[in-house]
């Protein structure tokens, strides 16, 4: 059993949004739909909170009303191993959001996303510390994360 589940709080959005992300995600799907009754606070029948898994982690949606809105303070890492996995990743999670730097971006809904190549991780964390800047200063460059651009880098 899982034993922390993110809560992201859309306006009204939950339900689009969680079947948005259950197509961009391997091992995804809707677990449960649960609806705002007469006591409210949301007009009655309307959604209230969408559960769903993406790669097997489970999260909430939950439509909370303009109250809260989304920013970079929090932001999830999808971590790839391939320039196919980033590109894929990066296009649909960026469709009519924002890309952003060094990897990171919002998606339509304004939910922040970090596309990180794990060859990242290996580079900027070299043991000689020459290459490990070189490393920082391509991905500092960047927007989408290029990782042969990152292996020339350490590698001039």
């Amino acid at each position: 059993m899982q034993k922390i589940t993110p809560c992201l709080w859309f306006d009204s959005q939950g339900e689009e949004a969680a079947n948005f992300y259950i197509t961009v995600f391997d091992n995804s799907r809707i677990l449960e739909v649960a609806r705002y009754g007469a006591a409210g606070p949301g007009p009655e029948g309307t959604v209230m909170t969408v559960a769903f898994e993406l790669a097997g982690q489970k999260f909430v949606a939950l439509n909370g009303g303009p109250h809260f809105t989304f920013n970079e303070a929090v932001s999830f890492q999808v971590s790839c191993e391939t320039q196919d996995e980033v590109d894929y990743f990066w296009r649909k999670l960026s469709e009519g959001g924002e890309e952003g730097p060094c990897g990171w971006l919002k998606d339509k809904y304004g939910v922040s996303w970090q596309i990180v190549p794990t060859a990242l991780a290996e580079l900027i964390s070299d043991p000689d510390p020459e290459k490990a800047q070189e490393a920082m200063k391509a991905m500092l460059g960047m927007r989408k994360i290029e990782i042969e651009t990152l292996q020339r880098a350490v590698n001039m």
